[in-house]
């Protein structure tokens, strides 16, 4: 009886989760239904897996269908048949949404879908022998005089599921009001559904047809007539990668062999044992088509000249490594290949392959254009109602000002409970929380699979142009459908224009892929140990450089294992302290069991890696591999309520019991394992990450300026852009201004001159940053600011925001007088370059003498690029830094220091009884870093107050030899005016 069922993936209009839905199913003693979600197919692969797990205990049948709208029009609902129609439907919306042709008010001719119109259309004379009109129980009075009424074969029940009691009809009004951007109370009556759309018994419903039973049956027979099957979890990606598995098979082989030859000594017959084992898995599991086309994809970057990392649980097999997908040798890591792949394992390996930002774009247009956008498409990703930007919505839906707004975002405790308006958004923030927004672009996942995408989805042309699904990575890997990670990232590419910097600037071609000499090189070690990572590839950030400094890191292994406790989930159970303790004290500790030690020695006994759940889960409790990667997958967070997680977990504890373990003990495991969960990393992924670093670091050790012009020039690192200019200059690097006759769109390095981009300039036009450069290398320098006028179409305002920038101070005259003689060349002619060319020569204008303040060009920068280009510690107002530098902090460990600080980054987190407090990275005047703590009393009576200097009171510590200072107060120090008068000299050009 019902036909017409809304989950909350209807945008901004339906309301209930898919397990809602089939509560309320339940609930009503509802036995089938059809999912029918606007222009959408998101929701029904969750909700055929919730039916699936309760098989037997509640059963119910779902079909599928889409419900078609031009906006808010509610055009039909194709209701499929089978898999065949379903199929049908999604073609049909694929194709309106690629070729953005608006959705035709009625359909083609579907062959295994019904079309159901609305009983507005009426149109029966033109209905198909698979169309009908549907009757709401609004419609029931009106059928006898209306056309429809000698039609009652063609009639059936239309009765929406959009919500599921009063408070959700007001969550449906107010996604409403948000989606169409209004208050609430204008919000057109006529767009809302109507209040009754809420399920109820099927004898209920029927009951409002009793005058027409051939209504009721025609819905029965059309419902009874539909059947949707999918195999979940059956392997439903391409099945090969040539003509056959045969072929699959023995190009797998050869190219495996092949790279063995190239990666190992011939006669190494340990690895040649294990390459060999791993080819019978992979050809046992017929995963060979994955390895191949994942070859196939790096083989296509690697004849681009596209540099990539492989990662992911993918880089634990040797085969992976013998194909190139990866540069991790899993025998010197001993690595755990049950991890990647085992027998019990139904799940492809997983792949994540890193390209440049400038690259990735090209990568994925082969992919979909190899395999083409019938059989591929990108994964979506659903954006949801989350947290403050819930409130801002609600607050606006409520018609409250802007200023208000904003305070009750700063202050949720203290306005929730304010007035009946302020209840209402908290109360109803809470149930829009998690709702899915709309479809976003999941980071890199691709799937291609063997029947055409749309057997399994319709699909969306997003803003990038590439098609998505309408399911995420959970729902295809639910469907058996699995995928290649594809993805970007800036580490690549400033790796890349660094040896390319070093090629152009000094003749010397480098070969990045040399990582084994680069992990024994003294130089990078040194540079490693001592946290000197700035702009390094996933390990320059303060809580990195924090814990190699702790760790006294100067090798691979540790590098490995670091890259990995890093996690929140270890620093928050103590085992990131408990591992830098052990590793510095490696004979003065006990394993809290022994075959925690035999596990995990390598590490300590310290859970690491994910991994070390398998391991854990396999080894020390019982539970089969197949068991344990449940248990690892369950700590992404996502599979923690689903039943199979839960029953894993308690096998967990039953065997534990079993295998005679103390409580206390087995609950330390669990609370150990339950680190895991958000995020957390294969040791391959870990080793993968620190290749890359290695790589950074040995280019910042040998080429510094090069390295950090990429860094710059690839944006995206973990601090601003002004601290990157800052390293460089510690390096040896002269930073210039922006010149007309030496800067490039990106900052250029010349010998140890480093001249900012012009993209660095914030008003300044992209066309025109980017035409000087192209001007000057083709017709050569300018000679003067007038012959730049005349060479390139700028109005006055670009030329004056590049005079104060400092580019046209190659003519020798000061700003003043070149701002003074613009004003003069353009005074109230239009078309100056047009002028200007006519008569020549240039003229020469004579201006006052007009003095520079020696603070002028610092200000103008911080204007106009963001930052100064000098030591900023000039510009501060007080000559009074403290008592203390970051050298001083060990040796006056357990005293008060005073110290001036020029703030880096600051990282904001809660005590355990939900407090603020802060973390801080600072320069002091020598340009050093140190880290300061600010508890939560701290916090709030000395808040950060944005960008600039703080003078900082506090005890100095330490933690494992790293100084930190506990702040016992913090204020911001001001700059000097300006246009204040000094003696002291300040010419940011000549640094």
């Amino acid at each position: 009886m019902y036909l017409n069922c809304h989950s909350y993936f209807s945008f901004r209009y339906g309301t209930l989760s898919p397990q809602e839905l089939f509560d309320e199913a339940r609930r009503n003693d509802v036995h089938k239904l059809v999912l029918t979600d606007i222009n959408n197919t998101s929701g029904y692969i969750e909700l055929m897996r919730i039916c699936n797990e309760n098989r037997g205990e509640y059963d119910l049948e779902i079909a599928l269908g889409i419900e078609f709208r031009d906006d808010d029009k509610m055009l039909y609902i194709g209701i499929a048949q089978d898999n065949d129609g379903f199929e049908e439907l999604n073609r049909f919306l694929s194709y309106h949404n690629a070729s953005e042709i608006p959705l035709p008010s009625t359909t083609p001719e579907f062959s295994r879908a019904y079309i159901i119109y609305p009983f507005s259309t009426c149109n029966v004379d033109r209905l198909r022998e698979n169309e009908f009109i549907g009757v709401k129980i609004k419609d029931v009075m009106k059928i006898r005089s209306s056309p429809c009424g000698e039609h009652m074969h063609k009639l059936v029940v239309l009765h929406p599921v959009t919500f599921r009691d009063k408070a959700s009809y007001i969550t449906h009004r107010l996604l409403m009001a948000i989606g169409h951007n209004t208050v609430l109370s204008k919000l057109d009556k006529r767009l809302e559904a109507h209040p009754d759309e809420v399920m109820m018994p099927e004898a209920k419903l029927a009951g409002y047809f009793w005058q027409y039973p051939q209504i009721i049956a025609n819905t029965k027979t059309l419902l009874d007539s539909c059947h949707i099957h999918f195999d979940f979890g059956v392997p439903k990606n391409k099945k090969t990668f040539a003509e056959s598995n045969k072929k699959d098979h023995a190009l797998l082989q050869s190219y495996a062999l092949e790279g063995f030859i190239h990666r190992y000594e011939q006669h190494d017959h340990r690895a040649m044992q294990r390459l060999l084992h791993e080819l019978d898995v992979i050809a046992a599991q017929q995963f060979e088509a994955y390895f191949l086309i994942s070859r196939d994809i790096v083989e296509f970057a690697r004849h681009k000249n596209f540099p990539h990392v492989g990662r992911g649980s993918g880089a634990n097999s040797m085969v992976a490594y013998c194909l190139g997908i990866t540069e991790v040798d899993p025998i010197e890591l001993d690595l755990y290949f049950e991890r990647f792949l085992n027998p019990h394992r139904s799940a492809p390996p997983d792949f994540d392959i890193d390209f440049s930002w400038k690259h990735r774009n090209e990568v994925i247009a082969y992919i979909l254009d190899k395999y083409s956008t019938k059989h591929a498409a990108l994964l979506a990703t659903y954006n949801t109602f989350q947290g403050r930007s819930i409130i801002r919505e609600l607050g606006k839906v409520f018609g409250l000002p802007k200023s208000e707004i904003d305070h009750i975002v700063d202050h949720p405790f203290e306005t929730r409970d304010r007035d009946e308006i302020t209840r209402l958004i908290f109360r109803y923030a809470d149930r829009l929380q998690d709702i899915p927004n709309n479809l976003s672009i999941h980071a890199g996942g691709i799937i291609i699979t063997e029947k055409p995408i749309y057997a399994y989805s319709a699909t969306e042309i997003p803003p990038k142009g590439f098609p998505i699904t309408h399911f995420d990575m959970y729902g295809a890997e639910d469907m058996g459908i699995h995928k290649f990670d594809i993805l970007s990232q800036r580490g690549l590419g400033h790796i890349q224009d660094a040896v390319a910097m070093i090629e152009k600037e000094r003749g010397v071609k480098i070969d990045i892929s040399r990582t084994t000499e680069f992990k024994n090189d003294p130089k990078v070690n040194d540079l490693l140990r001592q946290g000197r990572c700035m702009g390094c590839f996933y390990i320059e950030s303060p809580a990195m450089h924090m814990l190699l400094s702790k760790l006294q890191c100067d090798n691979y292994a540790t590098l490995v294992a670091a890259s990995s406790i890093i996690r929140p989930g270890v620093a928050r159970s103590g085992m990131m302290r408990e591992y830098i303790h052990r590793h510095h004290h490696p004979g003065k500790f006990e394993y809290i069991h022994p075959k925690m030690g035999e596990l995990m020695k390598e590490t300590y006994g310290v859970m690491v890696y994910q991994e070390d759940v398998i391991k854990v889960a396999h080894h020390f409790a019982g539970l089969s591999l197949a068991e344990s990667d449940i248990l690892r997958r369950g700590m992404s967070g996502k599979f923690r309520s689903r039943k199979e997680f839960k029953r894993v977990e308690q096998k967990f504890f039953d065997n534990c019991r079993e295998r005679g373990y103390p409580e206390k003990i087995t609950q330390e495991v669990w609370r150990q394992i339950e680190s895991f969960s958000g995020y957390s990393f294969s040791k391959a992924h870990s080793a993968s990450y620190a290749v890359e670093s290695y790589q950074s670091l040995w280019l910042k050790a040998h080429y510094p300026l090069e390295f950090m012009v990429g860094v710059i020039n690839n944006f995206g690192g973990f601090y601003r852009t002004e601290f990157y200019f800052h390293e460089a200059r510690i390096a040896g690097g002269i930073i210039k201004a922006p010149c007309a006759n030496h800067s490039d769109y990106l900052t250029r390095l010349d010998g140890k001159k480093i001249y900012v981009g012009f993209i660095h300039i914030k008003s300044l036009e992209r066309r025109l940053g980017e035409a000087i450069p192209k001007e000057r290398q083709a017709n050569g320098p300018f000679e003067g600011m007038e012959d730049f006028v005349r060479r390139l179409p700028v109005g006055p305002e670009q030329l004056n925001i590049l005079i104060r920038a400092g580019a046209f101070r190659f003519t020798g005259k000061s700003k003043r007088t070149l701002l003074w003689e613009a004003q003069l060349l353009f005074g109230e002619k239009k078309d100056v370059r047009h002028s200007m060319q006519m008569f020549a020569p240039p003229k020469t204008y004579k201006v006052p003498e007009l003095e520079k303040r020696p603070f002028e060009d610092a200000f103008d920068e911080m204007e106009l690029l963001g930052f100064p280009l000098c030591d900023p510690f000039l510009l501060l107002q007080s000559n009074n830094f403290g008592d203390a530098t970051t050298a001083d902090l060990l040796s006056r460990t357990g005293k008060i220091i005073e110290i001036v600080g020029y703030l880096m980054t600051t990282k904001n987190t809660h005590t355990k009884d939900h407090k603020l407090m802060h973390f801080g990275t600072f320069l002091d005047r020598h340009g050093e870093v140190f880290d300061t703590t600010h508890f939560p009393d701290v916090a709030k009576k000395f808040p950060f107050r944005g960008k600039g200097f703080y003078r900082i009171r506090g005890k100095a510590v330490q933690d494992f030899g790293y100084p930190m200072i506990e702040v016992a107060s913090m204020i911001k120090e001001p700059m000097v005016h300006r246009f204040a008068r000094s003696t002291l000299a300040v010419s940011t050009q000549a640094l």
